[in-house]
Parts: C-alpha cells; sequence; structure tokens
C-alpha cells in the first residue's frame, strides 16, 4: 500500500496581520490636513530644515519630487532625477527646495535640502555634510570632490542660527540593494549618524524601491506591512546604520506614474509627519537647552 504525503508548503512570505497599522480608506485626508495645518512651536524657526543624504542613485531627488506630489496632488519634476544608474551621482549642488501651499506665494514650514550622493570613487565629502548639518552651507553650493569648502566661498555661513541649522536628517536607502551596499558608504553614513547625534538632531531613514524588493508589495503596495521581505530589509536598515526600526519609513517613490496615486500618497506623507513632527521636538530641544 502505498502511502502518499501533501508536499510540504513553501513558507508564506506574509504576517497574517499587519505589523504596522495605516487606515488605507480614510489616512490621506487625515494626513494632508494633519500636514497643511502643522505649525512650528518656535516662531524665532519659521521653516523647518530636512536634510536628504544617502548613497548615490538611492532615490533621494525621487523622494523630494514624490512628496511634492502628494502635496500638490498631481505629479511634479522640481528636483532633478536621474532614470539610469552610474557612478556618479546626479545631483552636484547643495539645493534648498521649499513647498508651495494652494495660495498663491504661501509655502509650507518646512523645505528640504538635497545633496549629492555617496558612491564608492568619492561622492559628497563627510566635511561636508558635518557642515551642511551645522548650517554653514547655503543652497547652491557646487559639490566638488577634489576641494573642501572654506569661509571664503560666497555660499558659506560664517555665523549659522538655529533656523539655519539642519532640524531633521534623513538617510535615503533602496531596499532592493540594501545587501550589497559597499562597507564603505555605510561607514559614512554611520559617521554622518554619529555626527547628527552629538548634534541633537533627529534621524529618520525612507526605504525607497520597495515593489523592486518583494512581489507581493509590487502587486499591491497596501500589503507593505504584512510582507515579511519589507521587514526583514527594515531590520537590515536598522542594523547597519542603528537606527530603530520605528523610525524607517518604507514608501514607492514616484517614477513611471502619470497621475498621483493615493496608496503611494499615504505612505509618503506618513513619512512626512513623522519627520516633521521629529525636527519641530528638535527644535524646542534646541531652545530648552540654551
Amino acid at each position: 500500500m502505498w502511502l502518499f504525503r501533501n508536499p510540504e508548503k513553501p513558507p508564506s512570505l506574509e504576517f497574517d496581520k499587519p505589523w504596522r497599522s495605516l487606515d488605507w480608506n480614510e489616512d490621506k485626508q487625515n494626513l494632508l490636513t494633519a500636514i497643511n495645518i502643522f505649525k512650528p512651536r518656535n516662531s524665532e524657526v519659521g521653516t523647518l530644515r530636512i536634510l536628504l543624504h544617502g548613497p548615490q542613485g538611492a532615490g533621494k531627488s525621487s523622494f523630494f519630487n514624490s512628496v511634492n506630489n502628494a502635496l500638490q496632488g498631481r505629479i511634479t519634476t522640481r528636483a532633478l532625477a536621474h532614470a539610469v544608474e552610474t557612478d556618479q551621482s546626479f545631483t552636484v549642488k547643495c539645493k534648498t527646495y521649499k513647498v508651495k501651499k494652494d495660495n498663491p506665494d504661501s509655502y509650507f514650514p518646512f523645505n528640504f535640502t538635497d545633496t549629492a550622493g555617496m558612491h564608492e570613487s568619492g561622492g559628497i565629502k563627510m566635511d561636508d555634510i558635518i557642515k551642511l548639518l551645522n548650517g554653514h552651507i547655503n543652497s547652491g553650493y557646487n559639490f566638488n570632490p577634489l576641494k573642501r569648502i572654506t569661509e571664503e566661498d560666497p555660499k558659506y555661513n560664517k555665523n549659522p542660527t538655529l533656523k539655519d541649522r539642519i532640524h531633521c536628517l534623513v538617510a535615503v536607502l533602496p531596499a532592493n540593494t540594501i545587501s550589497m551596499m559597499d562597507d564603505n558608504i555605510i561607514r559614512q553614513m554611520a559617521d554622518v549618524r554619529k555626527e547628527a547625534r552629538d548634534l541633537g538632531i533627529p534621524q529618520v531613514i525612507i526605504m525607497t524601491k520597495v515593489d523592486e524588493s518583494c512581489q507581493l508589495v509590487k502587486d499591491d503596495l497596501t500589503r507593505i506591512y504584512t510582507s515579511k521581505t519589507i521587514k526583514q530589509k527594515m531590520e537590515e536598515c536598522s542594523v547597519k546604520l542603528g537606527i530603530p526600526v520605528s523610525c524607517i519609513y518604507p514608501v514607492k517613490n514616484y517614477h513611471e506614474e502619470r497621475i498621483s496615486d493615493d496608496t503611494m500618497d499615504i505612505l509618503i506623507l506618513d513619512a512626512l509627519k513623522s519627520i516633521i513632527n521629529f525636527a519641530d521636538d528638535n527644535v524646542e530641544d534646541q531652545v530648552d537647552s540654551d
């Protein structure tokens, strides 16, 4: 008598329940309302400053564009991003972007500073990032791997105040290649993290390219917080940079879309809301410590 055994089921790629909750039906409008009415608690710092950094090709410029898309309700391309990966960063200047509100000449009380990416053969230098964190480098500075900015440079701010400094540091990492990232880049990013820590600057990771890392998520973005792959990638980011998983936000940047997408926007706006709250807390902490 033959005994037939059922083949073992392949391990599930999903958790039974989401390990981080979002209301996909209602959260977009709630998030937009919270961000639209947000005001920094300290009147002396009318605009919170957020610095984007990370490896070349991670999606820093695309993340800013995605934030702008979510807030404007349409596709925008204010930060020029490169569609093809190369060995050089497409962003070469330090550029700070203000984000417009619906009303003419009205802006959200936060901005984003985009930077040249890190890569194995060079990229932005640690010294430049430290000066950015401290508010010494103004928008428009052209990054040059062969020289360092000096006090004589017209883009150098000799006497930065609290409003000139960075209030939240956002590392942008690609989920699909986090396991293969060069050790030197990880070391540089860890050094930046330590410098930010010593300055009391809160830190967040935006984990991009989630759809290229998990087929479940590519098929249905709302399954992002049941995906075991995405959770594992977030834990890997946490181990590499020492940032808690609670401060890591997986997103799908706008890339090929021609109209806005509510599910993508919810993830992006959820991350943005935390970033501006962390930045605002930092300003309060800096004032209290003076």
